[in-house]
């Protein structure tokens, strides 16, 4: 997935009152799925999660650096989960996209949420990859936060390959070696501007109070070695949202999106493909045993 970008059509938009640097993939192209909005992680460029568009050929994809992130601009003020969305929404109408299904990584998962609750007529399904409810959740491990926290890591490869580990885990599966020099090579740092208005948009914020309000269908996926968002997040946001299935990578870390490819976009097309029947009859089974 290494020329990932070669099929994405990039371009600079101004969007609610921002300029932000959108890639898409295959919106021009005629097919029987929604095409997926995507949320990337804290500090992450759109080349970070390039490969994961790549491998769903048979769907539209868009995402965006947010501001001050990868080719976008820095923010001139700094912003939330609501502006955020709705600027997202104003970009799909930009788009001429009516409804989307919706995904986001750590950070981006929480805009995720964040988004299918505010725009609920947008979303279809809704996607949660290594990602908490917010401000209330259950902390990862402190040496990776400190690590995490450090710039040197969008910068010096070095400090990124031996910390590697620390920071996202997940590290011991075979071809993950490969796959984490991929994403290092793929990294571009944010301002120091555009990360510390991501880390203040999400200061004070958190969905538990609206998760039991989520109608949206939910997958939601965390690795069992997660150094950063532990799993007892993934139990938290599926013991809230109703209609919502957890799923579990053996060994993944943070970034089992990358380390476990192959499993990872399986789970993703089994769930975005599944008829919207099946779903109902599996609701109806559960309501009838707890009645």
């Amino acid at each position: 997935m290494a020329n990932a970008m070669d099929d994405a059509v990039v371009s600079m938009e101004q969007v609610g009152g921002r300029t932000l640097r959108v890639a898409t993939w295959r919106l021009d192209m005629p097919s029987d799925h929604l095409p997926i909005l995507f949320f990337n992680g804290i500090g992450a460029n759109i080349e970070a999660v390039a490969p994961l568009a790549a491998a769903l050929p048979e769907r539209g994809f868009i995402m965006f650096d947010m501001p001050g992130t990868g080719e976008s601009p820095d923010p001139l003020i700094p912003y939330t989960p609501f502006t955020m969305s709705w600027t997202a929404a104003q970009l799909l109408a930009k788009y001429g996209l009516d409804e989307v299904d919706v995904m986001g990584v750590s950070w981006g998962g929480a805009m995720a949420q964040h988004f299918a609750l505010q725009h609920p007529g947008r979303t279809r399904r809704l996607t949660l990859i290594a990602t908490t409810p917010g401000m209330l959740m259950v902390p990862g491990n402190p040496a990776a936060f400190t690590k995490m926290a450090d710039p040197r890591r969008y910068i010096d490869p070095e400090f990124m390959n031996e910390h590697f580990a620390t920071l996202y885990g997940g590290v011991d599966k075979d071809g993950a070696d490969h796959q984490k020099d991929s994403h290092i090579g793929r990294l571009k740092p944010p301002s120091p501007r555009g990360y510390m208005y991501q880390l203040l948009c999400m200061i004070g914020w958190s969905s538990l109070p609206a998760l039991p309000f989520m109608t949206k269908q939910t997958l939601i996926m965390m690795g069992e070695d997660d150094q950063i968002v532990p799993l007892a997040n993934g139990k938290i946001l599926k013991a809230m949202i109703p209609n919502s299935r957890l799923q579990t990578f053996a060994g993944g870390g943070h970034l089992f999106l990358l380390t476990h490819a192959d499993e990872s976009v399986a789970a993703i097309r089994e769930f975005l493909d599944e008829p919207e029947s099946v779903r109902e009859a599996v609701k109806e089974a559960r309501r009838m045993a707890a009645a």
